[in-house]
């Protein structure tokens, strides 16, 4: 990642084209490089699953990583997680092209190889104390996944082999192998 522009907000952002993949972290515009095979290809096989099963439940919208949720204001922050669900009573009707003025209440983060603990989990965190939920961490490289909730304000990160979340998404169990297969 690079920083390339300081002090933008999340309307300067989103009325400048052509910028790729980024986010906005308190105002700084941070350029990320383009996701590898292995990156997309778990992003693909979660997402194609939570559509399915969100729909057929109209439990609300599954968004892919391009999708910006404006989460701190002044100094903005829009970021992108990996997979996004937002419950349907947080948009009643077709998502508009601005920035989703909410965190979502399920954020998924895919894990890099360049990406260290101390990130993710910082990044994790933000999410949480936002507004999200609870976030999905999942690791490609010790195929792997851990939920993040934040429990008396305190971050907990917990390995798991299922990715449920009976809330949010009442029915929904994803055996964690299966992302890898």
């Amino acid at each position: 990642m690079s920083t390339i522009l300081q002090h933008m907000t999340a309307d300067q952002l989103a009325d400048a084209p052509g910028l790729g993949r980024c986010e906005l972290i308190r105002g700084e515009l941070i350029l990320m490089s383009p996701a590898g095979g292995e990156h997309g290809w778990t992003i693909a096989k979660l997402t194609a699953r939570l559509v399915v099963f969100v729909e057929q439940h109209r439990l609300g919208f599954v968004f892919e990583a391009e999708t910006g949720f404006v989460i701190e204001l002044d100094p903005d922050t829009v970021r992108a997680p990996d997979v996004s669900f937002v419950r349907s009573e947080k948009i009643t009707t077709r998502p508009t092209r601005k920035f989703l003025p909410f965190a979502p209440d399920l954020a998924v983060e895919v894990i890099s190889p360049s990406d260290s603990s101390t990130e993710v989990s910082a990044k994790a965190e933000q999410w949480l104390r936002c507004g999200t939920s609870t976030v999905w961490l999942i690791d490609p490289v010790r195929d792997s996944a851990a939920v993040c909730v934040l429990e008396d304000d305190l971050f907990v990160l917990r390995a798991v082999t299922e990715l449920t979340e009976a809330e949010m998404l009442p029915g929904f169990i994803l055996p964690v192998k299966a992302l890898f297969v």
